[in-house]
């Protein structure tokens, strides 16, 4: 378990609280949000669907919003349809990379374009190095961070505990030319996984972890944030090798403060040095310039 002194803390709330911001691109742009919606395009296509950190007024017209491509409609629980004239799939340029949008019953869309700054990042702290890289991705979804870290130079193994997403994240490999990196690609539970690659003894200089609120391993084993999650950044710690790079957290757990990812990583500056910073992750408004918040981060570097 992690031991925190009285000082560091202290440090912490006097550091600025950072917001990374991703702009308008080609791939993806913000076209408007407000009354807890969104309305984005992927490519070429638009979707429109909710958002509940988007409480202020829109500023296009209701007509402009109903010309949206598609319209995510909730149907109870937290499940919902997509409305309108949607293909099943599409291939998107973003971040220097490809991927392939498959809007689900659950609104997402295997992109979280607010991620962007964070692959940025992670592949200046690859490739500032100039040597061999290992980075694990634990909770790595459809795969951009592992992609970025990929055409970087590193050696990346990407962990999820859904087959439907590892499958979905080589689909992405694969369409930005990186199906031959040395990716590896594993189906398991998170802890599990992490506390077998300690007993067999391996290292990685970078970790990345984007960890749900509350998740279902493939054999039913169950993730509570408020549980884990300090238990898993500690056991993370055993992995680090001897000169380890960087170690980021993102989350989308509503209620959270970044500082409470921030305090876990402060044992990582205090034994290797380095740097420490935490903070949002938006997405800028075209036109408006306005931030719709879309998640928080800690990340400490060498």
């Amino acid at each position: 378990m992690a031991q925190f002194d009285s000082e560091y803390p202290d440090k912490i709330n006097r550091m600025e609280r950072l917001t990374l911001v991703t702009k308008p691109s080609d791939g993806y742009e913000l076209l408007d949000s407000g009354g807890e919606e969104k309305l984005e395009r992927f490519g070429d296509v638009v979707l429109r669907r909710p958002d509940p950190q988007a409480l202020w007024p829109k500023k296009l017209g209701e007509s402009e919003w109903n010309k949206a491509t598609g319209t995510y409609v909730r149907e109870g629980g937290e499940g919902g349809k997509w409305v309108g004239k949607l293909p099943t799939e599409w291939k998107i340029s973003f971040g220097g990379l490809q991927f392939l949008v498959k809007p689900t019953s659950f609104k997402h869309t295997g992109l979280f374009p607010e991620q962007e700054s964070n692959w940025v990042w992670t592949a200046e702290q690859i490739s500032k190095v100039g040597r061999e890289v290992s980075v694990l991705n634990l909770f790595g979804y459809t795969g951009g961070a592992t992609l970025a870290a990929a055409k970087a130079g590193a050696q990346v193994t990407h962990v999820d505990a859904s087959k439907t997403a590892v499958a979905w994240a080589r689909e992405n490999a694969q369409a930005s030319g990186l199906e031959e990196a040395p990716i590896r690609w594993i189906t398991e539970d998170v802890l599990l996984f992490v506390r077998r690659e300690i007993a067999r003894g391996k290292k990685y200089d970078g970790i990345i972890m984007d960890p749900p609120a509350f998740g279902h391993g493939p054999k039913n084993e169950i993730w509570k944030i408020e549980e884990n999650l300090i238990e898993l950044i500690d056991l993370c710690g055993q992995l680090l090798s001897d000169q380890p790079l960087f170690f980021l957290v993102n989350g989308y757990a509503a209620g959270y403060s970044p500082l409470a990812f921030a305090y876990n990583l402060e044992q990582f500056e205090k034994k290797y040095g380095g740097a420490l910073e935490y903070g949002d992750l938006g997405i800028e408004e075209q036109g408006s310039g306005r931030i719709l918040p879309a998640g928080i981060f800690a990340r400490w570097k060498k």
